[in-house]
């Protein structure tokens, strides 16, 4: 069995017959071949079609041995006429991305020499490495170009050229290829060995995008979107860009500016709570006083955050000869404990055992969590002598 492939020679193709050749059982479904089909079966970079047979879910394609395989929910019957569906609502976005990478790359190679040596065609958009550094400005005047084509509607066509006729032609390819090559042509701008369907003009691409840039293994790494895929792009960014410009109450051409000064008032408002926060930890320190008996320092305050607790802390702590105990938050209370005279990682295992606690540190300085309630805690550390 050999499977005519027609999307091989019509990318716009979603609807044929055919005969069902064989329908063998699989784990997930079944695996249906057809004597002729429209189904890609994925490759190329691009993934493969979905749709119908006969009514039936195709879940997916893929080639064996020459012949075109359909992953199917149910079985069909052998001998049987189907009709076979592509959703085109899952291929065409695919070929508008992959003809405008096509047409992109070649302009590449055609200006500035570089080879397109990595691409991928993923759910939202395309990646393609260059083997060679591009600047914002070059891609900008690629991407120009690459709109030019699409507007001047130029067709995509395929051909088959003979082993004999492949030396004679120039195309881009990332195979040294001999035999079995078909060729997608876009009129005056490139040539390229692939077997994925594609837009049989380049005006069906509507637009192509390129989103940005990074360099990667020496070149670079492009991101691309196209056609209906640039339209959701374009949707997203414009809604992205009404909602801050409504966050900040500043024209949408303006918001540059409103994001650089609310960064700005954000960045003062950190320096001001910065120099705030040393000054409550100052307050707090200083007004802490021994518990009876133990010369343990104590404070609970579920409002304090680590970096106050953590100041106060180490402000107390060369006030006193015993133990500063800091407990802060709730569900669970977190507690920093520290000693300048006592072995904390030798008293730690007692203090957590009375009071539900976890987590551990060095002998001067603990942290971690109390499972206990706050007058638990508080009356632990007024009537227990650690030292």
């Amino acid at each position: 069995m050999t499977t005519e492939k027609l999307y091989e020679k019509d990318g716009t193709l979603y609807d044929f017959d055919a005969t069902v050749l064989a329908c063998a059982k699989t784990e997930n479904g079944y695996a249906v071949t057809l004597d002729r089909t429209a189904f890609f079966p994925g490759g190329g970079g691009q993934a493969c079609d979905v749709g119908r047979l006969g009514g039936v879910p195709v879940t997916g394609a893929s080639l064996s041995e020459g012949d075109v395989l359909h992953h199917t929910a149910a079985p069909l019957a052998v001998g049987a006429t189907v009709r076979g569906e592509v959703d085109r609502s899952v291929r065409f976005p695919r070929m508008q991305c992959h003809t405008a990478e096509h047409i992109v790359s070649g302009l590449v190679h055609a200006r500035y020499g570089f080879d397109n040596v990595g691409f991928h065609l993923g759910d939202r958009e395309v990646t393609m490495d260059f083997n060679g550094e591009l600047t914002e400005e070059q891609l900008d005047g690629i991407e120009e170009q690459a709109n030019e084509v699409v507007f001047r509607d130029v067709p995509v066509t395929v051909s088959f050229p003979t082993p004999a006729e492949l030396p004679t032609l120039s195309y881009r390819s990332k195979l040294d290829l001999t035999e079995n090559v078909r060729l997608v042509s876009v009129e005056g701008v490139d040539v390229c060995a692939c077997c994925a369907p594609h837009v049989a003009k380049t005006g069906e691409i509507g637009l192509v995008r390129l989103l940005g840039f990074i360099r990667y293994k020496g070149g670079v790494r492009v991101r691309l979107v196209a056609g209906i895929r640039a339209l959701t792009d374009y949707r997203a960014r414009c809604r992205a860009a009404r909602e801050v410009s409504e966050l900040l109450s500043v024209p949408q051409e303006k918001i540059v500016d409103g994001v650089t000064g609310a960064l700005a008032a954000s960045d003062a408002l950190a320096q001001s709570n910065a120099a705030f926060r040393r000054r409550l930890s100052e307050l707090i320190a200083g007004d802490l006083t021994p518990t009876d008996g133990n010369r343990a320092y104590f404070l609970f305050d579920t409002d304090a955050d680590p970096d106050v607790a953590r100041r106060v802390v180490n402000l107390a702590l060369p006030a006193t000869g015993g133990i500063v105990a800091v407990c802060y938050g709730k569900d669970p209370t977190r507690y920093i404990l520290a000693s300048s005279s006592v072995d904390l990682r030798a008293a730690l295992p007692g203090i957590n055992a009375a009071l539900g606690g976890r987590g551990g540190g060095k002998p001067g300085m603990a942290e971690g969590t109390f499972s206990s309630d706050r007058d638990a805690i508080e009356r632990f550390f007024r009537e227990t002598d650690l030292r």
